[in-house]
């Protein structure tokens, strides 16, 4: 510096600049660097000798200034970085990136020099920048005034400078001409982060959070797979927020779905790291250079966007230094080395032991106070919000709209309109706007960085609409699963659209049965794209989709025009599996058993909606045929009276011709649900119904099958001498045509009738008779009706042995093939024998339990009600009100598996110390009113 140069003092605007990675231009340029660093020198003084800048030092690259003021130091710099980016370089390579920095300070000079702490702030301020950037402190931005024409100051908030302790402000330089994204300021923060800020409360998933935590601690690369909206994103976020402390050199989020280009996605997480971009090298090159020597954790958000390029970009870093680790979010896995993948389930919709609520219903409760501005659900609304979630399969992006839709609905309505989950969970979020017509910076567009970095153009309006898309993607449901959807190929879309046929869980051999060939292929890929879900179990998978998916895949099958066909091709299906219930292994009839049902039935009433709306009524008659028993067995006669009424308002509507057998069969069955749900005239109306129809179909076993159903109208309202006779008339005709086993129903209903007149030997000789033609009938036979019915015999009788075993055995057969709805009465008859034998509290909660039981199925009483009611009656006044009660509502509280046990628990008669069979030698005596063991050992048979 020349001596005659005046050194400012007072408020001194101290400036320092470099080129960023000189180092490596000067081995990448070779001889041709140093007029590269000769016409860099040039080009500053030429900007400074307008100035009253000083030139204090040039070292190398670098220069250090001193202003007088603030306002033309900033303007220095604007008019050099401006200089240097249109400069004529020998080619884009050699092109300096210089970085600049400005603090303003009180400093007087001595002996042509400042010694001051105030020149290490701006040292440091210049260190923090990058190349092409210019930077100032808080009281450089004070005092800058005014501003240089166009030229504004972007507050980058406090950072801690290395070697201050305290926090400084700095500030960008934004103008015309310069470059407005830069990675974060090159800063020694005490908390190395940029992970997002949450505005809401995390809720539940304490079991989820510490798995993951521990794959965190122990792996270097983990992978969150689910779909879209199962909260990836949200639970790696909140875990890597616990991690901060354990990587010093800081816990990085770059979120991929706003990068369009494959060849961007080293630039975008290098933006966020630190690197610069470094001429004539690859950036990934760069990237792991600067990674290898530290400890941090990248946080990789959505790679589904551009799974290959991340998978290639995680690979280098992990193998170029053992201090990064990398946590992933995606839809689909990466398939590299080491890799440990996680699937992130739905929130629980069951709550866990010892809490009041589940996951998911938490999640709700919590964003529902929030929409409804800050008041929490009224108590009332607790049932229907667990239906909500239950119907949103746990999905946490669901939930959260289900939640923003609870701002003008009750949760009671929100419920009942989820039979549509897309159209209610994003009613009122209308469609993106158009991309915008220009383009401009903004801190958030980091991928806008690395591409004029790299030479590239800046996004064209179409790729900005595209990155907006991409964090639109949770706004709506729809959006989300596009966002999996648009990615499948052709077999795996198509698979994902049949799919949505489906109410719930199918095997492999459901999956190919519907397609008619091996889906393994397709199907793998909709599990590794987490649009399907596989859950191992012993007996083999069963694959899923969560309800909203299922919901999308549904709309997507209409749109293609491939309903009618898939839907069809389930009905097929749900026909097939319901007659495989009734086969064993070997293809021959088995014992019908209800549980066999159970877990067909959500596909069987999909299929009835099918039949009743858009597919053949007589598929839809023949389901209904299938699942008589089961729907009469769990309390369902309402319902399946209303899929029958469906059933005949589609025949009304098509005009589907439907055989008389089949529309006879259909009346037989509604005149059953009618009289299970108590509507005796229409049970008559119906009974009416099927016997002309059958007389026209000229079936003789279906019509003994009608004819045996006749008299169940005539008991439920009191005519029981008509009854009789018309059980009599039919068992003869049915003997008659050589049907007798279709009229076992009339068998039934006749010894009953018997029964109830105290008839009892008719009605023992009329039930050996029929054990035989109950045996061979599959269907039947599961029930023990002959057992049941001779127990109740029994019980008229006084045999107490005979009672026990019979009912034992009907019992044990009716709960063992699930006929819960007989088990009841069941129950209650073994109540009846417990009273009879002594055991009185034991009867006492039989009867409290067999009358809780038959209330949840909303099962009418039938013939033996008044029975049980007088049995009861007795029993009060033996035992007293108060014993009574206490014991009736210990029994209330039970299940019907729980009444069962109680009753298998109940002591043989024999076995009883005070039992008459044995005397006190042991000599056998026989018993008083009861029958030859001969006969007894012949209605076992």
């Amino acid at each position: 510096m020349s001596a005659r140069i005046h050194l400012p003092s007072g408020w001194v605007t101290f400036v320092f600049t470099d080129i960023e990675g000189s180092t490596r231009l000067a081995q990448l340029l070779g001889p041709d660097y140093r007029p590269v660093l000769w016409e860099h020198r040039r080009l500053l003084r030429d900007t400074l000798a307008d100035t009253d800048g000083a030139e204090l030092l040039t070292e190398g690259d670098s220069f250090f200034l001193a202003f007088p003021d603030a306002s033309a130091a900033l303007t220095a710099c604007l008019t050099a970085q401006r200089a240097l980016a249109t400069h004529d370089w020998p080619n884009p390579e050699a092109a300096p990136r210089v970085r600049m920095g400005l603090h303003t300070g009180y400093a007087e000079p001595r002996d042509g020099e400042y010694a001051s702490p105030e020149v290490h702030r701006a040292a440091r301020v210049a260190a923090a920048a990058h190349g092409g950037q210019v930077l100032c402190s808080a009281s450089t931005a004070r005092l800058a005034d005014p501003l240089p024409a166009g030229a504004s100051l972007l507050d980058l908030g406090l950072h801690r400078l290395r070697g201050f302790d305290d926090r400084e402000r700095l500030f960008q330089l934004v103008a015309p001409g310069l470059e407005r994204q830069f990675p974060r300021p090159r800063t020694a923060d005490a908390v190395a982060h940029n992970l997002p800020t949450q505005v809401t409360s995390f809720v539940g998933r304490e079991t989820e959070r510490a798995e993951l935590d521990l794959l965190i601690r122990r792996h270097r690369l983990v992978t969150v797979v689910g779909a879209g909206g199962a909260g990836k994103t949200r639970i790696a976020v909140e875990l890597a927020s616990g991690q901060v402390e354990s990587y010093p050199d800081g816990v990085w989020f770059v979120d991929i779905a706003t990068v369009t280009d494959p060849g961007l996605v080293a630039f975008a997480i290098a933006a966020v790291l630190g690197p610069r971009p470094e001429p004539g090298r690859p950036i990934v090159d760069t990237l792991v250079e600067y990674a290898a020597g530290r400890r941090m954790l990248v946080l990789l958000d959505t790679c589904d966007a551009q799974p290959a390029a991340c998978a290639e970009v995680i690979s280098r870093l992990l193998s170029g230094g053992g201090g990064v680790r990398v946590l992933a979010t995606t839809r689909e896995a990466f398939g590299l080395p080491g890799e440990v993948v996680w699937r992130i389930p739905p929130l629980a919709v069951d709550p866990q032991p010892g809490r009041t609520e589940s996951d998911a219903v938490a999640l709700l409760l919590d964003r529902t106070a929030a929409a409804r501005g800050g008041r929490p659900p009224e108590w009332a609304e607790a049932a229907d919000l667990r239906r909500v979630v239950q119907r949103l399969d746990g999905l946490p992006l669901a939930i959260e709209l289900a939640a923003a839709r609870l701002r003008v609905l009750s949760a009671g309505q929100l419920a009942a309109r989820l039979d549509d989950v897309l159209g209610t969970l994003d009613a009122g979020r209308g469609p993106e706007p158009p991309a915008e017509k220009g383009w401009a910076g903004n801190q958030q567009d980091t991928v806008d960085l690395v591409a004029a970095a790299s030479g590239r153009t800046p996004p064209t309006p179409a790729h900005r609409a595209v990155q907006r898309s991409a964090a639109e993607r949770h706004l709506t449901m729809q959006a989300t699963v596009t966002w999996s959807y648009r990615t499948l190929g052709p077999r795996a879309a198509r698979l994902l659209r049949w799919l949505a046929v489906f109410a719930g869980p199918v095997d492999l051999a459901t999956v190919e049965w519907l397609l008619g060939e091996d889906p393994l292929d397709p199907l793998s890929v909709l599990v590794d794209k987490s649009m399907v879900l596989a859950e191992p179990h012993a007996s083999g998978s069963t694959y899923r989709m969560l309800d909203p998916i299922r919901a999308y895949a549904a709309r997507r099958l209409v749109e293609t025009g491939e309903e009618r066909a898939a839907r069809d091709r389930h009905v097929a299906w749900a026909q097939h599996a319901l007659q495989q219930a009734h086969l064993g292994p070997d293809g021959r009839p088995v014992t019908l058993s209800l549980y066999a049902l159970d877990p067909l039935a959500g596909e069987l009433r999909a299929a009835l909606r099918w039949s009743a709306t858009g597919g053949s009524t007589r598929a839809g008659l023949r389901l209904a045929g299938g699942l008589d028993q089961w729907w009469r067995e769990r309390g369902l006669s309402r319902e399946a009276r209303l899929w029958l009424f469906r059933l005949y308002g589609r025949i009304a509507e098509t005009g589907e011709v439907v055989p008389e057998a089949e529309l006879a069969a259909a009346y037989h069955l509604h005149s059953l649900h009618a009289g299970a749900d108590g509507e005796f005239a229409e049970e008559l109306r119906y009974s009416q119904r099927a016997e002309a129809a059958a007389r026209q179909a000229g079936d003789a076993g279906l019509l003994a099958r009608v004819l045996a159903g006749r008299a169940a109208p005539l008991i439920d309202m009191g005519q029981f001498a008509e009854a009789e006779r018309v059980c009599r008339e039919v068992i003869d005709w049915a003997n008659e045509q050589e049907v007798a086993g279709d009229a076992l129903l009339a068998i039934y209903n006749l010894a009953e009738l018997l029964w109830r007149r105290g008839a009892l030997a008719e009605a023992a000789e009329l039930l050996g008779a029929a054990r035989p033609v109950e045996a061979a009938r599959p269907v039947e036979r599961g029930r023990r009706s002959v057992d049941m019915l001779l127990g109740m015999v029994a019980l008229a009788r006084g045999d107490l042995v005979a009672a026990h075993e019979h009912l034992l055995v009907a019992l044990r057969s009716r709960m063992g093939h699930g006929y819960h709805g007989r088990a009841c009465d069941t129950v209650n008859a073994v109540a009846v024998r417990c009273a009879m034998g002594g055991e009185r509290l034991t009867a006492a909660r039989l009867f409290g339990a067999a009358q809780a039981t038959r209330a949840r199925l909303r099962d009418t009483q039938g013939i033996h009600g008044t029975y049980w009611l007088e049995r009861q009656a007795e029993l009060r006044r033996v035992l007293g009100d108060a014993a009574f009660d206490a014991a009736y509502g210990e029994g209330g509280g039970l299940g019907l598996e729980e009444a069962a046990a109680l009753a298998f628990a109940v002591e043989h008669p024999d076995l009883a110390a005070d039992s008459v069979r044995f005397g006190a030698t042991g000599a056998a005596r026989p018993r008083q009113g009861g029958r030859r063991d001969a006969d007894r050992r012949e209605e076992w048979a």
